[in-house]
């Protein structure tokens, strides 16, 4: 017998949307004097909202972005490295924001600063879509879109593009 999850809606399109736009306005708020703001989305979702608050910070501002992706094993964070799409030199002195969908325990975020705590870099800062609060890594976000109260066993998704939405399971 096939368990079939109930999906709870919690964030449909228009609030989704609403939720980003504010973030890239916040983001575009603490970093107006700069020339290039880099967004190094965690592979997966958080590199898709990376490249979504990249779009919607140019439409709002004349701050250019690079958005770079951040690849590691989530499940194994400590057994693989952690890779950029781009090479580190470049991102010296710039403002970085790492980006995912949901912060849960902090672990992703966590090993995923590794990268740029190598390099001189001017100032590190975190968005998410959703937050659900159950850190157990000093990982606090600057910019949340959604703050979430959840047990551990829920399982938030998140969904972008034309039909976004955040669900709860």
């Amino acid at each position: 017998m096939s368990e079939t999850l109930q999906r709870n809606l919690v964030l449909d399109t228009a609030n989704v949307n609403q939720k980003i736009k504010r973030i890239a306005y916040q983001i575009f708020e603490n970093n107006f004097k700069e020339k290039i703001l880099v967004l190094a989305g965690i592979d997966g979702q958080g590199y898709s909202f990376a490249k979504v608050l990249a779009r919607e910070l140019e439409s709002i501002a004349s701050i250019e972005t690079k958005v770079v992706k951040v690849s590691l094993d989530k499940l194994a964070p400590l057994q693989s490295d952690v890779a950029l799409d781009c090479e580190v030199k470049d991102l010296k002195k710039k403002c970085i924001v790492l980006v995912d969908d949901v912060l849960n325990t902090g672990r992703t975020l966590a090993y995923g600063m590794k990268p740029f705590l190598e390099i001189e870099i001017k100032k590190l800062e975190v968005a998410v879509l959703v937050n659900r609060s159950h850190t157990q890594f000093p990982v606090t976000p600057t910019y949340t879109g959604y703050a979430l109260s959840t047990t551990l066993t829920d399982h938030v998704e998140v969904v972008l593009g034309k039909q976004a939405a955040v669900y709860l399971k």
